[in-house]
């Protein structure tokens, strides 16, 4: 199975940018596109798309993040914001596109990578779907960046991963073990007010850690055991 590359514009605001992106992505050689809940695609989409019309048009559109990711491996979402107090558990620990890279030499599978809206990004709770997340360098004084610019940044780093034969586990399959654990917290009586960040803390440290299907499969199985012993 060769690493393929899915691209995510969650509810994009400007027709302009979702053309922009289109020509990005046909120019490093990505056609794997789906806007969740997109604006008004016409004209000016498909003028700044220029050759890659066809990329624009055969574009998926969903109504949700869920369908958005439905069948792949890895759901990374993309950050330009620093971490407010309160909210650590949520947006760290955050890796460089070209970290991202590195991790996914070697590997196969499907990659989703999400960007936010141009105005405000992504909220928590859609933070908290993703086992990754990536930002791009930027200066403290002004580290938004326009989300054209920021699509084709992170696929020029991963314009030259090297795929190889190490299969990522589906991220349904991962969920069932996010699920699995939860219901672990639950025998142990574990702390109810620390189960949301110890749950989150769980999913970031499995998505970047890149289950194949076969540890996926060990660890559900060791924590049967678990609770069979437990019960």
């Amino acid at each position: 199975m060769p690493l393929k590359i899915r691209v995510i514009l969650v509810e994009p605001l400007y027709q302009g940018n979702v053309g922009s992106v289109a020509r990005a992505m046909k120019n490093l050689g990505y056609s794997d596109l789906v806007l969740v809940d997109p604006c008004k695609l016409d004209g000016e989409a498909c003028a700044l798309a220029s050759h890659a019309r066809d990329l624009l048009e055969n574009a998926r559109i969903v109504d949700s993040i869920q369908d958005a990711i439905e069948g792949v491996n890895l759901v990374v979402g993309t950050t330009g914001m620093t971490c407010s107090k309160g909210d650590e558990h949520i947006r760290m620990p955050v890796h460089t596109s070209r970290q991202l890279k590195d991790k996914l030499n070697g590997c196969s599978g499907t990659i989703a990578i999400l960007f936010g809206r141009e105005d405000n990004g992504f909220t928590n709770d859609e933070l908290k779907q993703c086992d990754m997340l990536v930002t791009i360098p930027t200066s403290e004084e002004y580290p938004i960046m326009n989300l054209s610019h920021a699509v084709t940044i992170v696929l020029y780093e991963l314009s030259d991963v090297v795929p190889g034969d190490i299969p990522l586990g589906e991220h349904f399959d991962l969920e069932l073990l996010y699920e699995h654990l939860a219901e672990i917290l639950n025998d142990i009586s574990y702390p109810e007010h620390k189960k949301n960040k110890t749950h989150l803390m769980f999913k970031r440290i499995f998505g970047r850690a890149m289950l194949t299907p076969r540890e996926i499969q060990t660890l559900r199985g060791v924590l049967t055991r678990t609770q069979r012993t437990i019960r």
